[in-house]
């Protein structure tokens, strides 16, 4: 496969798979379906952060026989929910471990009776000391998880760092954290669930990874596989958030349908999805660095905690893309990175775009401006100094192999922001002016498809098949939730297979039709499994050579006529393909060091803002994003996912804040979690560099978790250059600008005095 051939589809802006009848009204998401006799369930959730379950009692007052009851002891299998450990219950049975936990499941044929029936269940606990923070876990004077509140542990060296201390020009040292972030998908989680004896359980639900749901299932309810279905609805947004939480919704579903003989429909509200479900991991990252006089990094010492939650769900792999990508896209002889997820009695932490580099990443860049500060070095030019480029080793002391092309995306940020210009502008202007302006940057990459061996575990399997009707359909597991897997997918297979886009379509993401291709997620889906329907696509072709004569050069109406001439002799026309890792990538999982992702995405972010000391408020004002994802398969999409991302970013950054009260989120409402609207939102200025990847679909990487990486560290940078105080903790409100300014004077006052 060439990536720089010149392409029909690939590239072009073609219509989405989905788009007419999302315009049109005419998707139908999981809400939106209705069938005669289904009921309604809902969930009893602990009110407190810890504590025994000493009984739980049904109010009289209620007609309890017109009800569905479910609790622990209902489960027919184990009552565990299968993720990376096994250690979180479908429903709490003696214990409760956060605020919101499941405990009791209701359901009824009217869902208005519902809510006097939640009020009317009352648990009585035996309260136990709680952990709040990563603070108080780490000091383990009280257990809440294993032995020692430790989820995971990682240890990433490169060199002697400590060999570096006495021969360093300056040490810098910094600790940075980032809070918690909310997913705000605009459709909430919600299951629909099927029980049959002969049949077994059939779940219809918003989710991004079918075979996540379909193992969850396999565990709580102690059936074989061919008494499990999976189906995806039509999603509406997902963000990570719709990885690991609709394998408890599912189960929940499951089990009231089991039990009350119908099908089942479980809706959260807004107030209900914000408050129960899993959200990005709070962050604490220490930096101490040594650099020569001339800012070049001798060594980098960088401890990460992350917050898990009260159990594991996905907090080992977030904090390994963290740990991976805590050094930033530099070249530096010497690494150590200790990393540690630690429980807390929270609500449990999951995946969220970008994966644990986002923290990790807002902690190096935000680092690297105190050092240029330190040194008198412009930023800029101090990251200059210290890119990786082309045959470096990274963290990891994998060798950058693919093109490195860092200083071209910084001379591109720079000259579309007219960043030097700016900042001379606003150095002038700010000392006489209550509104001062300021320009900052971000640098960061962000790994492709799964860490290290991940890829090669999943052993995913993707394909197409040519129908009878004249379609060929992609069989992939992988989901549509708004980033545009359908149209990306359908285009690869129209391009390889040299027919029209419109003659392609998506199989149903449905358990009993599609192979696992593995989950949506990673940044995996356009390199990764897109790579694979390519090579279905091709070997497909030649198949149809080999067997039923398709000439070198054939029309539309040639391959579809020798599509059926194949499938007369053979009974099907199907191709699959299994996922082979590129050569040369080998990973040490005891070490963690090695090809921990086949390719990387890189990016150069650029934020001006406006910082008002009257209104302690910070606007983003301008944003410039300049990256290299491989090649761009669909340049409307490609835009779409930067501008959403920084959109996100700027939100982590300025806006998003989660509020807990005893473990509990006391802002769970659009009313009090405030997100940027459109009016926060500055005009996003979008760049493409190309440097296709020769094993990712037609050249593709991952691009949709990237822009989420660098957008806080950038607006904080920018922060930093207007009122020359060093902001380290994100999200960043008007009372902690006013703090810091506070702050900023009384250290200042008696130097003056």
């Amino acid at each position: 496969m060439s990536t720089t051939a010149k392409t029909r589809i690939v590239g072009a802006p073609v219509l989405r798979k989905e788009g007419v009848d999302k315009l049109l009204g005419r998707a139908v998401y999981v809400d939106d379906i209705e069938r005669t006799g289904m009921w309604h369930g809902t969930t009893v959730r602990s009110t407190i952060a810890r504590g025994r379950i000493k009984s739980i009692q049904f109010d009289p007052s209620v007609n309890w026989s017109e009800f569905t009851v479910v609790t622990a002891a209902d489960v027919p299998g184990e009552n565990r929910i299968q993720l990376i450990i096994a250690d979180q219950p479908c429903l709490a049975q003696d214990q409760v471990n956060h605020c919101e936990e499941a405990i009791v499941l209701l359901a009824h044929p009217d869902k208005h009776k519902l809510r006097a029936a939640l009020s009317a269940v009352h648990i009585e606990y035996e309260p136990l000391p709680a952990v709040f923070t990563i603070e108080e876990s780490e000091k383990q004077d009280i257990i809440i998880w294993g032995e020692d509140n430790l989820i995971k542990n990682f240890l990433l060296e490169k060199g002697n760092v400590d060999s570096a201390w006495a021969t360093a020009a300056r040490i810098v040292e910094g600790e940075y954290s980032t809070g918690a972030q909310e997913h705000l998908y605009i459709e909430n989680n919600g299951i629909i669930a099927e029980y049959d004896a002969e049949k077994g359980v059939t779940i219809w639900g918003s989710l991004q990874c079918p075979y996540y749901v379909f193992k969850s299932l396999k565990t709580v309810f102690g059936l074989p596989e061919s008494k499990l279905r999976v189906i995806q609805t039509e999603t509406g947004g997902a963000f990570g958030g719709k990885e690991d939480y609709p394998s408890t919704l599912a189960c929940h579903a499951g089990l009231l349908a089991m039990k009350s003989g119908h099908q089942v429909k479980m809706i959260y509200d807004r107030m209900e999805d914000l408050a129960a479900t899993t959200k990005r991991h709070p962050s604490r990252v220490r930096h101490r660095t040594a650099v020569d006089k001339d800012g070049k990094l001798l060594a980098l010492d960088i401890d990460v905690a992350i917050d898990g939650g009260a159990y594991a769900t996905l907090s080992s792999t977030v904090l390994s893309r963290a740990t991976l990508h805590s050094a930033g896209p530099y070249l530096c002889p010497n690494i150590r990175v200790r990393s540690h997820a630690w429980a807390t009695n929270t609500v449990p932490n999951g995946a969220f775009r970008g994966f644990g580099a986002p923290q990790s990443i807002f902690a190096i860049e935000r680092h690297m401006d105190e050092i240029a500060a330190v040194l008198g070095i412009d930023p800029v030019e101090l990251r200059r100094r210290n890119f990786l480029h082309e045959g470096d080793t990274n963290a990891t002391q994998q060798l950058m192999r693919e093109p490195v092309l860092m200083d071209q995306l910084l001379d591109r940020a720079l000259a579309e922001s007219g960043y030097t210009a700016k900042r001379a502008q606003f150095a002038r202007e700010n000392p006489t002016s209550t509104i001062k302006r300021g320009i900052g940057v971000a640098a960061f990459y962000h790994g492709s498809g799964f860490t290290g061996s991940g890829e090669v575990y999943l052993n995913s399997q993707a394909g197409i098949d040519v129908t009878g009707a004249g379609k060929v359909r992609v069989l992939v597991s992988n989901t549509e939730f708004g980033q545009g897997t359908n149209t990306i997918l359908t285009q690869i297979s129209a391009e390889a297979l040299g027919i029209d886009y419109n003659d392609i379509e998506m199989a149903p993401p449905d358990t009993n039709m599609v192979p696992n291709s593995g989950p949506t997620v990673a940044s995996r889906t356009s390199m990764v499994v897109g790579r694979l329907i390519e090579r279905a696509s091709l070997q497909l072709i030649a198949e149809l050579r080999e067997h039923s004569q398709l000439g070198e050069n054939y029309t539309r109406a040639e391959f579809f006529a020798a599509c059926e001439r194949y499938r007369a002799a053979k009974g099907e026309v199907l191709s699959l393909c299994r996922y082979e890792p590129p050569p040369g990538i080998v990973w040490d999982d005891q070490k963690y060091q090695g090809e921990a992702y086949p390719a990387y995405a890189w990016a150069v972010y650029v934020a001006q803002v406006a910082v008002d000391t009257i209104t302690y408020s910070a606007e983003v004002e301008g944003f410039w994003a300049v990256q290299e994802v491989g090649r761009v398969l669909h340049p409307v999409l490609a835009r779409g996912q930067i501008e959403g991302g920084v959109a996100q970013g700027i939100g982590y950054a300025l806006y998003e804040k989660i509020v807990r009260k005893d473990g509990r989120i006391t802002n769970n409402q659009m009313t009090n979690y405030i997100m940027p609207t459109s009016e926060d939102i500055p005009p996003i200025h979008v760049f493409f560099e190309e440097a296709p990847f020769r094993y990712g679909g037609y050249g593709a990487k991952g691009i949709g978790e990237l822009p989420h990486d660098g957008p806080a560290p950038a607006i904080l940078n920018a922060i930093r250059n207007a009122t020359g105080v060093d902001f380290s903790s994100i999200p960043l409100l008007p009372e902690d600008l006013f703090a810091g300014f506070a702050n900023d004077r009384m250290v200042e006052e008696p130097a003056a005095r």
